[in-house]
């Protein structure tokens, strides 16, 4: 079995701004101003969205020589639809997405059977489709750093 370890650090910068980093490469998180941010960058759900759609360009790219296709151009459109009012503590709804969908952008010569055949594979190989379809252990633990007054 070949399980790897993968590690982000987030760290609360002002506001909302979020700073997250692995190995090496940052990435700032915001929100928008309607949630109280100040829209600098893409909010938590966004990078989601986008998390999603570079995973499935990464494994079209990944397989497509293996079916035979071949790629000219390739964009993923990706929307998702969530009650703000579960995150804002509004109403008893979930915070998260209840539906995303992506939208295949493809240009080749390939049929649209055999490109339907491959992202049908894509999507079973795509690890963030997985972990957002099925369940995850999402464990959390507490350290608190007192400051000695």
């Amino acid at each position: 079995m070949a399980v790897e370890k993968f590690q982000v650090k987030a760290t609360l910068k002002e506001g909302f701004l979020v700073e997250t980093e692995a190995r090496g490469h940052r990435v700032i998180v915001d929100e928008p101003k309607n949630l109280g941010g100040t829209d600098q960058n893409m909010n938590p759900v966004e990078l989601l969205l986008s998390a999603l759609g570079a995973c499935q360009s990464i494994v079209i790219q990944t397989y497509a020589k293996q079916f035979g296709i071949q790629l000219d151009h390739l964009t993923i459109d990706l929307e998702g639809e969530l009650d703000t009012d579960g995150f804002l503590n509004k109403s008893d709804v979930r915070p998260g997405y209840s539906n995303i969908r992506s939208t295949y952008h493809i240009t080749t010569d390939e049929s649209e059977e055999k490109l339907d055949e491959f992202i049908q594979f894509v999507e079973a190989h795509c690890p963030v489709g997985d972990t957002i379809l099925n369940p995850v252990n999402l464990t959390s633990r507490l350290v608190v750093n007192n400051l000695v007054k």
